[in-house]
Formats: C-alpha cells, structure tokens, sequence
C-alpha cells in the first residue's frame, strides 16, 4: 500500500475508546441522537418507504436492523435505507471545510455492521468517532466539488474505516478496504447542482453501503488496486497531491466535536439567512414586501442561489437548496419544518410571488468570513419605503452558537412525535445517553426505536 493508504490503516488500527475524551463521547452520543431524529422524522415519507422496500429483498446472516420497524436486513441494505430516512429531512449533521457534507451519513454504515456483529456500544462510539475523523480530515485537506466530485468520497472512506475497526479487520485487510471503497465509488458532483432529483437524499446512503460491502470483501480476503491514493492512476492523478492531516493526539478533543447540528430542515448554506428572516417577520407584514436583498458567501450562492431551478423548484430536494424559497417560506409561515415542503406548497401562488422579490448576491466581505462562519445577511424593503436587515454569522447548531443538551432532546422528541408515544420516547433518549454502557447496541438501543411496529 502507498505511503497515504498507510497512514489512514494506522491511524484506524490505533484508534481505541479509551483514548477519548469525555467531551468527545458526549458529542458522538449528541449526534446519534440527532441522527436517530432525522431518520425518525422521515419514516413515513414515500422514498423512504421505497427504500425499505428494497432492504427487504435483502435478507440474510449476519444481519441488521431497519430503524423504526421490526424488519432487518443484510448489513450493507440496512445502512442504505437508513442512510436514505437521516438524510431525506436535510437536517442531520454538517461539517464545512474546503468542501462540505453531512458526516453523519456514515453513521448508518457504522450502526449496520455493529449491530451485526453484536458489537458493544464502546466499539461503536470509537468507530463513528474514527470515521468522523477521517470525513473531516479530508475536507480539510482537499477541495473536490469543484473538480466534479461529490462529497460522498468523504463519506466512503471514514464509512469504510468505521466499518473495518469493528470487523477487527488486519492490517493487510484494511489497507484492500480502502482500496476497494475507494477506486470503484468516485461520484459526480452533478448530484446537487441544477434540479434536484430524490438522489441528493441518497448518495450518502450509497457510500455507506458501498463502504459496508467493501469491508466485507476485504475480510472475506478479497484485493484491491495498490496505491490507490498515490499511484500512477490513482486519486492524487484526480485531485493533485494533498497533505492529509489526522488528529491524531491521544485523548485530544476529536473532529466529531467541530460538525455543526441544524435546527432547520434546509441545506446548511441557507441556516443563517433563514433565520434572518425568522428574526425579521415579527417586524412586518408578508404583504407590505417589495424587495428581498439575500447577501451570503460564494459557496451560499452557488447552491442555493444562482440557478433558474431555485426561484421555480418541482421537487422538495430543490425546495430545501432553495434560497428563495426557504426565505419565502420563513417570512409568510414564520417556521421551517418539514411540512414546510409538501407539494402543495411549491406552487402556492403566495410563495411563489414572493419568491420573485428574492434577489440573491455573494458579499465579499460575507465569503472572507466562511469557512469559520457562514454568514448570511437579508435585507427587506417594505411598501413603505422602510429598510429592515439582519445578520447573522453563527446559525442555532453552529459550534460557536451550539444547541445545548434539552434542545438536541427537544429536537428528537419534535421529530418522533406520531411515531411513538412520549414513554418510548423517554426509553430511548436515556439509552442513548448511555449508549457507553450497551453490552449489545441492537438489544440495547436500536431496538426500542419502534417494538410496537408489526412488519412494514
């Protein structure tokens, strides 16, 4: 293996629960809370049904739980329908540095193979905190979105890593898992640019099956391509040479610690904005607008706010990367939720004249600011002539603006509302707070999502 290659092995391999830090353990369990409610939120919604349709043509030993049912599935189709229910929201985790993504993605590749296995909740705290290392590591280390790359190479390689600390996977093995994650799963960026179809929901999802099945191959004793990083047609020939920094101090706060939580149900680009409307519409009438002024960093426009789709979406992938349509929403609703984007409401003829007002333009004084904030700034004009205006640097879930512990809870109990009663919903948050003690995380935790559900 190449000398990068080397370096991601070791780092795994030596990557143990003991060496983290209390912070860093209540972090991880903050974000499977999270994580849990975003997926729980999502369960009744169409593609997410589809997508334990297609788990349960998998089936098999060793096997995993589908979240939320009383149905399991061979590992690497488990964590895709889960993957498909955290993502499908927009409202799990994010994580921005030369690029960006929803680390918390890999969390359903990690929980398939521990449940699997029967792994204990120590193992599964220290395999979700390597893979988050790994993810955010890497975005650090080298910007791919605009070479054409989707942020699921992150997600694939910290799922695989994940993966193969708990299959104890040697060495040698590990370093073939890699391999195999990584040379047959480079995806096209193209998955979030112009109209968004139901697959900007499910990339993640797909990295971590494919991350789970690349696992699986190298303990099988299945080989992968040597060098992959390094070699002559390997991903430095994509990208250029890049130095890749892990953290790797014992008992040093973990990167897990730095990815932001969302309080809104839209793309993370457009938090900050949002919620500068929230703050404003108390100050107006809906009606009495003329002109919307959206000011953001370069990355916020580019997504959210320079293409035609944005200002006309058809489908609720769209909606949510819209930044007129999000700033419509919060000004004439005063919420974002996600009924927020029922398909009645795409062509409101109310959201949709206003979503007309909205003028979107990069500040460049906004775009020095990110990555370390993103910030966004909207300016209304009122019939009277009257200017209103707010920014905001640090959306709710920020690191530097973070939910505290009863707003993470209030989060799940928001989104598990009519999937189960408030006793159930009780059992599991203080399971998961001591997800550390789980001799087994299926028994233990992954279970109590929904014991009253009969099959699909």
């Amino acid at each position: 293996m190449d000398a990068t290659t080397a370096q991601l092995v070791d780092f795994a391999l030596r990557s143990e629960y003991e060496l983290l830090g209390q912070e860093t353990v209540h972090e991880c369990k903050r974000r499977l809370i999270d994580t849990f409610a975003s997926a729980m939120g999502a369960y009744d919604e169409p593609l997410c049904h589809a997508a334990r349709a297609i788990a349960k043509r998998h089936t098999g030993v060793p096997s995993a739980s589908i979240w939320g049912s009383d149905l399991r599935a061979t590992p690497e189709a488990a964590a895709f329908a889960n993957g498909v229910m955290l993502r499908f929201l927009d409202i799990s985790d994010t994580y921005m540095g030369k690029g960006g993504g929803h680390p918390s993605d890999m969390i359903s590749a990690v929980l398939a193979v521990g449940e699997s296995i029967g792994a204990d909740g120590t193992s599964v705290i220290n395999a979700i905190t390597l893979a988050y290392d790994v993810y955010c590591s890497l975005n650090d280390a080298v910007e791919i979105d605009s070479r054409g790359w989707d942020q699921t190479l992150y997600a694939v390689l910290g799922s695989v890593a994940g993966a193969g600390k708990l299959l104890r996977l040697s060495r040698e093995q590990m370093g073939h898992a890699v391999a195999l994650a990584l040379t047959p799963n480079m995806a096209l960026r193209q998955t979030r640019h112009g109209d968004l179809s139901s697959w900007k929901g499910c990339a993640g999802a797909n990295a971590a099956r494919n991350a789970v099945f690349a696992a699986t191959l190298a303990q099988q004793g299945f080989t992968g391509p040597a060098d992959v990083f390094e070699g002559k047609q390997g991903l430095w020939n994509v990208l250029g040479p890049f130095e890749w920094r892990l953290p790797d101090a014992p008992g040093a706060t973990r990167m897990i610690t730095q990815t932001h939580l969302k309080g809104l149900p839209i793309c993370y680009h457009g938090q900050s904005a949002a919620w500068c409307a929230l703050g404003l519409r108390a100050r107006l009438r809906p009606q009495d607008i003329r002109e919307i002024h959206v000011e953001a960093y370069q990355g916020a426009v580019a997504m959210m706010g320079s293409d035609p789709t944005r200002w006309a979406p058809a489908s609720r992938e769209t909606a949510d990367h819209s930044m007129p349509y999000v700033i419509a929403i919060a000004l004439l609703d005063g919420e974002i939720t996600p009924r927020s984007f029922a398909p009645g409401k795409l062509t409101d003829p109310a959201v949709v004249d206003l979503m007309g007002k909205v003028k979107v333009s990069e500040s460049a004084a906004l775009s020095a600011q990110y990555p370390e904030a993103v910030p966004g700034r909207v300016t209304i004009r009122l019939a009277s002539g009257e200017l209103l205006t707010q920014e905001i640097r640090y959306p709710q879930g920020h690191v530097k603006n973070p939910m505290d512990d009863a707003a993470v809870e209030a989060k799940f109990r928001e989104l598990f509302r009519g999937h189960g009663d408030e006793n159930q919903c009780k059992k599991i948050l203080q399971s998961l707070w001591s997800f550390e003690r789980a001799s087994d995380i299926g028994k233990d935790a992954i279970k109590l999502l929904a014991p009253q559900f009969q099959g699909e």
